[in-house]
């Protein structure tokens, strides 16, 4: 019989219900764990994020909302995804843009643009009054594997970030943010097709996106990278169009 250790126990805990910020009139309540009290946060993350959670700092959290199942994980399945001709014309309108790998630190010009983005798109939103410090919570507040994807174009000209964690079987894109100017270029769209390769440049066969909601425009477009697959009651399954 193997010793009992308490360091390994997990424990969840609800939220108090909350207004939801997708769809009106409905309120979100969440379930959730902090990583950081677990034995081995990284494999507690991975199988978390099998089960359809998402990280925040070194939270990982999950919808559990009475009488609502609005929000459904997604991931792509990198090896079957096939560029359509609309991603094919952002690939290549964006051919200048690169990506690269870099430690997950906070830097000022970065927090910058993230301000620029959130004031441009999300200006209502929950984000608009973060400070540099809850910035630099967001990127560095982490005890599993993440990194900062830092795109820039051939001139050296930071036009997006991401957070992305690395996970066993695959990458999962937590917050990415872009200059507002580049928004006739896709680059959301775009910071997502370069997930989808690099995942196959690693041998890594999913991209998880987090939460699709299908009446809510802000959430609707990620079943566009086909093969998506959802998590539901029967686990994963392809989405059908």
């Amino acid at each position: 019989m193997r010793p009992f250790k308490p360091e390994t126990l997990t424990y969840f805990y609800l939220s108090r219900p909350a207004p939801c910020p997708y769809l009106p009139g409905r309120m979100e309540q969440m379930v959730f764990t902090e990583l950081a009290t677990s034995g081995a946060p990284s494999r507690l993350h991975d199988r978390l994020s099998r089960a359809g959670f998402r990280r925040s700092q070194s939270i990982a959290y999950k919808p559990s909302c009475l009488g609502c199942n609005a929000c459904v994980p997604v991931r792509i399945r990198t090896a079957d995804f096939r560029p359509t001709r609309s991603f094919r014309r952002i690939l290549n309108r964006n051919e200048s843009i690169r990506g690269h790998t870099v430690p997950p630190v906070a830097l000022s010009g970065h927090y910058d643009l993230f301000r620029r983005y959130v004031e441009s798109r999300h200006a209502d939103g929950g984000m608009a009054a973060m400070t540099f410090d809850d910035y630099v919570a967001m990127i560095q507040d982490t005890p599993i594997s993440s990194r900062v994807i830092e795109f820039r174009d051939a001139d050296g000209t930071l036009y997006g970030v991401c957070l992305t964690d690395l996970l066993d079987d695959g990458l999962s894109l937590v917050y990415s943010f872009f200059d507002p100017k580049y928004a006739a270029f896709s680059p959301g769209t775009f910071i997502i097709l370069w997930h989808i390769s690099h995942a196959r440049e690693l041998n890594l066969p999913y991209v998880y996106l987090g939460y699709w909601i299908e009446a809510s425009s802000k959430m609707s477009y990620k079943t566009r990278f086909e093969p998506v697959e959802a998590l539901g009651l029967d686990g994963w399954r392809q989405v059908e169009r």
